[in-house]
């Protein structure tokens, strides 16, 4: 064979290789946890609608069996949707095909769906890794299943541990992550309203389990010096590698971020406090979220958000900050997390009704513009396709320009008697996931 003869075949090969590559079709990012594929709320999906409404480039809508403030989540062709049933007053675990919206199955994994009147037990949403699903649910149930919804295993962690001593309703979603399951109970340290505990010591605690199995790896009891309801936190734990390799767990309540050891829940390093002065009633909701080398603490009502430095080691001091927000009160935010996106933060005050795009090196604000509507901003901001979506207690989404912050959308989905809606948009696959009290759209361009 001469040397031309092997450059055209090759040349040949080449070409065919280049065109399966080119028509091999282009797979989507999944959203298998509350805050999307990379914990801080962004997707790199492109391509989403411009525009839409309740009935307009809608690839799907269905009826949802009750409220609940869990974020859909979608891994390949599945989107499994934790839910309450407002007739039979259960706790359910739904999965839908992605593509048409058809229901797969339902399991009914607790009775009871709430204890107060401003949320209920299934707020909390589920994660998937694309074998085992797991639904979690604020009175302690949690209950794995396979993509064909037989049940794997299932737990109570209140009738285990203690039931959890919480002013309103327990709410943090589990993080599941580097083959392990991560449970977070940030709590009082006594019983609150007759709530909490057996008769026992009562521990705010960071859990870790086998997915496929449900056994306990390990325990952690996380102390904290704060006092009454600022030892509670509806925070959710986050993974994250700081820039020298070391992989962590982010850990935000009670008045102190820390980050744990994924393999033991050792702590490496704590940081606290935004409330010296022992405030009793800043209990936590926003988690943290980490980008661009620093780690974000939001303290809690009006208060500001702390930029702490991504390479601690031990009990850390105000030196460890970046920078804070103190002199810039609209950079706040009491409920929603804040969102990293393009390089920067971008921090929606849900009680200041602003979104803010932030330098993760400065803290400052490259543009603040007002949230739309009269509805309250809690569910935490949505970044893809180079815009930012919201949506609000009405179920309105709204939409603004990453680049300049300009609104470029607001679009009612919800329906009459829709309120305090507090699920996240998602988005997976060139779609959007929005999801109101009463319905789940599934969002597309038209092809």
């Amino acid at each position: 064979m001469t040397r031309d003869t092997i450059r055209r075949r090759f040349g040949t090969l080449l070409a065919v290789g280049l065109g399966l590559v080119a028509a091999r079709p282009v797979v989507g990012a999944d959203w298998a946890q509350w805050r999307g594929p990379a914990f801080d709320g962004s997707s790199p999906e492109t391509g989403l609608a411009d525009s839409w409404s309740q009935t307009e480039n809608v690839a799907w809508a269905v009826d949802l069996p009750g409220p609940s403030a869990a974020t859909p989540v979608i891994q390949g062709d599945h989107v499994y949707v934790s839910s309450t049933d407002a007739a039979a007053d259960a706790l359910l675990g739904m999965a839908l095909d992605r593509r048409t919206g058809r229901e797969l199955w339902r399991r009914t994994v607790a009775a009871g769906t709430s204890r107060d009147r401003l949320s209920n037990y299934a707020s909390p949403s589920p994660v998937t890794d694309g074998d085992v699903v797991v639904f979690f649910y604020g009175n302690g149930r949690t209950a794995a299943f396979d993509q064909d919804g037989q049940e794997l295993w299932s737990r109570d962690l209140a009738r285990e541990f203690g039931e959890f001593a919480f002013q309103w309703t327990f709410a943090a979603s589990p993080l599941l992550h580097g083959g392990k399951l991560y449970y977070q109970v940030l709590q009082r340290n006594v019983p609150v309203r007759g709530r909490g505990g057996d008769g026992g010591p009562i521990d705010s605690y960071l859990l870790a389990v086998h997915p496929a199995t449900g056994k306990t790896l390990w325990r952690h009891v996380r102390p904290s010096d704060a006092v009454a309801e600022s030892r509670e936190a509806y925070t959710t734990p986050i993974p994250f590698t700081i820039p020298g390799g070391r992989s962590e767990v982010l850990v935000a309540g009670g008045d102190c971020l820390t980050g744990h050891d994924p393999e033991t829940g050792r702590e490496f390093w704590r940081w606290g406090t935004w409330n010296p002065g022992k405030i009793g009633h800043w209990r936590l909701v926003p988690s943290p979220v980490a980008g661009a080398g620093v780690i974000l603490a939001c303290a809690p009502k009006r208060e500001p958000i702390f930029a702490v430095k991504a390479d601690g080691q031990g009990a850390l001091t105000d030196a460890a900050l970046a920078w804070t927000t103190e002199e810039v009160p609209d950079l706040t935010s009491d409920v929603p997390t804040p969102l990293f996106y393009q390089g920067d933060f971008f921090v929606l005050s849900d009680l200041r009704k602003t979104l803010a795009r932030v330098d993760p090196a400065t803290g400052k604000a490259k543009w603040i513009v007002p949230t739309p509507g009269r509805a309250k901003y809690e569910a935490s901001p949505t970044g893809a396709d180079g815009r930012v979506f919201l949506m609000n207690f009405a179920g309105e989404v709204a939409v603004f320009a990453a680049a300049d912050g300009a609104l470029l959308h607001t679009i009612p989905m919800g329906k009459p008697g829709d309120d305090q809606t507090r699920s996240t948009v998602a988005v997976a696959h060139g779609q959007l996931f929005i999801r109101t009290n009463s319905q789940l759209y599934c969002i597309r361009k038209p092809e």
